[in-house]
């Protein structure tokens, strides 16, 4: 990404925010479209590629739940989704439909800019020169389409946030990962006392694997350690 500017789509009902974001995002390198709502949004997505968006939940219309969703039914694209709620529900709502990220109000421009820029590299890194499929158990996961593949040949679209997590255990086989480690891959930060963001994102991606169960066999939990993928892992390039 550093040969093309990235492009990110602001969708917030708040002109002052929309407002806000496009000129600091901007000053940084990034060329920033908004929308103020759903219809405005779509429009948008049919007329120019987007590598991120940054999604409002609490929008008239449509909200942010509901588009995040639509977007997860054709799209991979990063989605960072903003609240004014301090409520953990949100948060956890927001990365079991499928958003990679959430930032909650109010927020700095330079803790966005971070989550931003993190998330570009993280969705950057299925390049030419890494080999396409990833192989392990009785799956496979195609980096290039992020489709999950049984051993059956059913494949299965990965969302952003299940990917990552995914992604690093595979890069870290048998071995310990703890919660730090996996919050801050996968969301950009340490894990706070308390935060349930981790343990939900394990779960689900157990849920996706058909790992679950009392004593799960491929992500194991550690206890007072963190987790472990207990498998082997091979490269493909088809």
């Amino acid at each position: 990404m550093s040969d093309v500017k990235a492009s990110i789509l602001v969708v917030d009902d708040d002109l002052a925010i929309r407002e806000l974001l496009q000129e600091h995002l901007s000053r940084v390198g990034y060329d920033v479209t908004t929308a103020a709502e759903g219809d405005a949004m779509r429009q948008q997505l049919t007329q120019a590629k987007v590598d991120l968006i940054v999604l409002d939940i609490m929008m008239p219309g449509d909200d942010g739940f509901t588009l995040c969703r639509e977007i997860r039914e054709h799209s991979q694209v990063p989605i960072i989704m903003l609240t004014a709620s301090s409520d953990e529900t949100d948060r956890v709502v927001g990365l079991e439909i499928g958003a990679d990220d959430y930032l909650a109000k109010p927020f700095s421009a330079r803790e966005l800019q971070a989550r931003v820029k993190a998330l570009l590299r993280r969705s950057s890194f299925t390049r030419a020169d890494n080999p396409r499929f990833v192989c392990f158990d009785r799956w496979r996961l195609d980096t290039l389409a992020h489709e999950l593949i049984s051993d059956q040949g059913k494949a299965s679209p990965i969302s952003g946030a299940d990917f990552a997590l995914l992604q690093l255990f595979l890069a870290h086989p048998n071995e310990v990962l703890d919660r730090d480690t996996i919050s801050g891959v996968t969301r950009g930060r340490e894990s706070m006392p308390l935060d349930r963001v981790v343990d939900v994102a394990v779960s689900r991606l157990r849920q996706r694997l058909g790992d679950q169960g009392r004593n799960p066999r491929l992500i194991k939990t550690v206890r007072g350690a963190g987790y472990l993928l207990a498998a082997t892992v091979t490269h493909a390039a088809e």
